[in-house]
């Protein structure tokens, strides 16, 4: 009998009995009051006037009356250089430990401070992750079972003053000792700085284990389970892992990759979305009859939000000095925004570089719609990366097929822009068939593009090549696992050395 479990579970039903879901309109005001407060005498405190804002009788106005919107290159420039330097107080109390290394889509490398309030906030968000589990009818034997979570390597980068790495890595460097003994691959193996070999090691080591939940990216995740079928020679993942039930997803949209995901399940799993970034844990997928996160609303992040529009936004995705900006209060749903974030770990009303959509205003439940820099408008188009997911899932079963990843970019031909397509699937198809669909998709359900498409963008091409050129292509050019993404919209210049990458391939 799974008699820890069933306490397990006991302790969750109530524990979340007796803790209710805060307010979330007031749990953000207390937010930003307690970090206004703890920062006040900060160098960045003080040149922004924390304490008079403290003192103002409508605290959210005042906030975004001083402090300009900031984005990476702003924040680093102007207050972060200090801290790789070894200066204290800068943008938040104290020094700093840990850095993130962040290795997301654009081409430029970021460090973001991890301070140690946010990685408590971190373990903090976790615990509530773990107490939502009461909400999925869960048998009480999948609280004794391990799990894996595949991130980045734990082995971090040792600087002067602080460590570097993935905030993957990071956080599993530091997770709690009564956690270990669930954590699987272990603290050697996540040391493993080089991708294959670290999965290597994983699939020799998975017949000892018994994991009851899987995280990490569904890409990694995805080649991962692939590794450990084909070592040990089994037909599905629950064939060694029979107790597998629970996937935590993160970083991107889960559903393009659940086709060929659930290929290799004996049956489907348990669906948690995560957002995880490497500026915080934003959100969590709390209830099973939905697919939106709920914004962590009381816990070291307050959340702003920019109508996702051209009035707002510059030329180069970043949110304009004078650009309408809303609270949660004032935000409304079904409307795509970015985000912005102000945390314990010193940003300030920071630009993460996403776009949210607002689902359940009361429940503070959002999806993430797409990238600021990820959203194709050359010549007028208008496609976020959620329709262009919407679309790749209306290819898949029009064309029985897995697309698990794709790019696309607004390249010029014979001096007039069309709009390119790289597509990954687990089979080639025929090419002007697939593009013929995905055009008269797109035009179906995007108005902009199909103005577009009759005016500024006189063609459309997809090339549908095999998934594995987009991996290797992030293995020579990112790295591979943890926190990495391929982008779903390149740059022209970007785009076209791509090109000639997977052609080189064929």
């Amino acid at each position: 009998m799974a008699v820890i479990g069933e306490l397990i579970r006991k302790a969750i039903d109530v524990y979340g009995s007796i803790t209710s879901e805060p307010d979330p309109i007031k749990a953000q005001l207390d937010v930003l009051q307690n970090l206004l407060r703890k920062a006040r005498l900060t160098a960045f405190g003080k040149k922004y006037n924390f304490t008079g804002i403290l003192d103002s009788p409508d605290l959210v106005t005042a906030f975004q009356q001083e402090v300009p919107v900031h984005d990476y290159d702003k924040l680093y420039t102007d207050w972060w250089h200090y801290l790789l330097e070894g200066h204290q107080n800068v943008t938040w109390p104290g020094g700093q430990s840990y850095f993130a290394l962040s290795s997301g889509t654009t081409s430029t490398s970021k460090s973001i401070p991890v301070t140690d309030d946010m990685l408590v906030a971190i373990r903090k968000s976790g615990i509530e992750q773990v107490m939502s589990l009461k909400n999925f009818d869960l048998p009480a034997d999948f609280f004794e079972k391990q799990i894996l979570m595949l991130g980045s390597s734990v082995s971090l980068i040792e600087k002067d003053d602080h460590e570097e790495g993935e905030i993957s890595g990071i956080s599993a460097a530091n997770i709690p000792a009564w956690f270990r003994s669930y954590y699987k691959p272990g603290l050697d193996i996540a040391s493993i700085p080089d991708w294959d070999e670290r999965v290597q090691r994983i699939a020799q080591e998975a017949p000892n284990w018994d994991i009851g939940s899987l995280s990490g990216i569904p890409s990694w995740i995805e080649l991962m389970l692939k590794e450990v079928i084909a070592y040990n020679k089994l037909s599905t993942i629950h064939d060694i892992w029979p107790n597998l039930q629970v996937y935590t997803s993160g970083g991107v949209a889960f559903a393009p990759y659940r086709k060929s995901m659930e290929s290799l399940l004996a049956r489907p799993l348990t669906y948690i979305d995560t957002y995880l970034t490497s500026e915080g844990y934003l959100a969590t997928q709390k209830r099973p009859d939905t697919s939106s996160m709920a914004l962590i609303v009381d816990n070291g992040i307050f959340f702003e939000f920019v109508p996702f529009m051209d009035a707002n936004m510059d030329e180069q995705g970043r949110v304009k000095a004078d650009a309408t900006v809303l609270s949660l209060a004032q935000a409304e749903e079904n409307v795509d925004y970015v985000l912005l974030i102000s945390t314990v770990s010193g940003t300030w009303r920071y630009m993460i570089g996403d776009t949210v959509m607002i689902t359940d205003k009361q429940r503070a439940e959002i999806n993430i719609t797409g990238r600021t820099k990820h959203y194709l408008n050359v010549v007028g188009e208008q496609l976020s990366v959620h329709q262009m997911n919407q679309a790749m899932q209306k290819m898949q079963q029009q064309f029985d097929v897995e697309i698990k990843e794709f790019v696309v970019a607004a390249v010029r031909k014979e001096g007039e822009y069309i709009n390119k397509w790289y597509v990954g699937a687990n089979r080639l198809l025929d090419n002007p068939a697939f593009t013929t669909a995905l055009d008269e998709e797109l035009q179906a359900t995007n108005k902009n593009y199909k103005v577009a498409r009759s005016k500024s963008v006189k063609g459309v091409e997809a090339d549908v090549i095999p998934v594995e050129h987009f991996y290797r292509w992030s293995e020579e050019y990112k790295k591979m696992g943890g926190q990495t993404k391929i982008p779903r919209v390149m740059k022209e210049e970007d785009f076209l050395d791509f090109g000639t990458y997977v052609s080189g391939l064929a």
